[in-house]
């Protein structure tokens, strides 16, 4: 599962394909649909959740309050069934998905005129850590190299090679985790991957009242 775009996607995989998935794209709705589309892809692939034998979510980079949304339910589904969770970039799923051979970049909408974006050797090789930046900012960086995602296509003047898919899908994520199970390599720990401060924060000069 992933909720670090817009896009709120779930998928169950059995280690050789996806056999059922859902994607809803809708920036403010993401603890209002995951559950229920976790049912839907459940109840399509005719299999109950105790089925399950590992959760697999994206930890970002995203938005503060959207992004926690996966990742408390896929801990909380991995503590209920005692099953380990799985973290992947975000942005590595859109990579994967994107199946391009070349070196090209990833950028998704950070809002703030920013996006978050990292750059690939390949579909499967991430070549740096992801960042975020003003479009402006990266593209002398990413000149000549196509560029995935809704980032991209929010600002055609910075990345006039904008490729699909926009948002990112938890079939992929699904799909790239399976290879990574089956190659016994390492996985992020569940964790958010923010990049930067939320929104919401502490007005300064803040007083603290104290009872009497």
């Amino acid at each position: 599962m992933d909720t670090a775009t817009p896009a709120v996607t779930v998928a169950l995989h059995d280690g050789t394909s996806v056999i059922a998935a859902s994607g809803q794209v809708d920036a403010r709705r993401h603890g209002e649909l995951l559950l229920p589309a976790v049912d839907r892809v459940l109840a399509e692939a005719g299999t109950k959740l105790d089925a399950v034998t590992d959760v697999v979510v994206g930890v970002g980079p995203g938005p503060y309050t959207g992004l926690r949304v996966g990742l408390v339910t896929a801990a909380t589904f991995a503590s209920a069934l005692s099953v380990p969770v799985h973290g992947l970039c975000t942005l590595d799923g859109l990579a994967y998905a994107a199946g391009l051979e070349g070196p090209f970049a990833v950028a998704t909408d950070a809002r703030r005129k920013e996006v978050y974006w990292a750059r690939y050797e390949d579909a499967r090789t991430r070549t740096g850590e992801p960042a975020v930046d003003r479009p402006a900012d990266i593209a002398g960086t990413l000149a000549g190299l196509p560029v995935v995602g809704a980032g991209a296509v929010l600002y055609p003047d910075a990345f006039p090679d904008a490729r699909g898919p926009e948002h990112v899908a938890a079939g992929a994520l699904a799909a790239l985790a399976a290879e990574r199970l089956a190659a016994g390599q390492e996985f992020l720990e569940p964790r958010p991957l923010y990049l930067r401060r939320p929104d919401a924060q502490v007005p300064k000069n803040y007083k603290v009242v104290t009872p009497q």
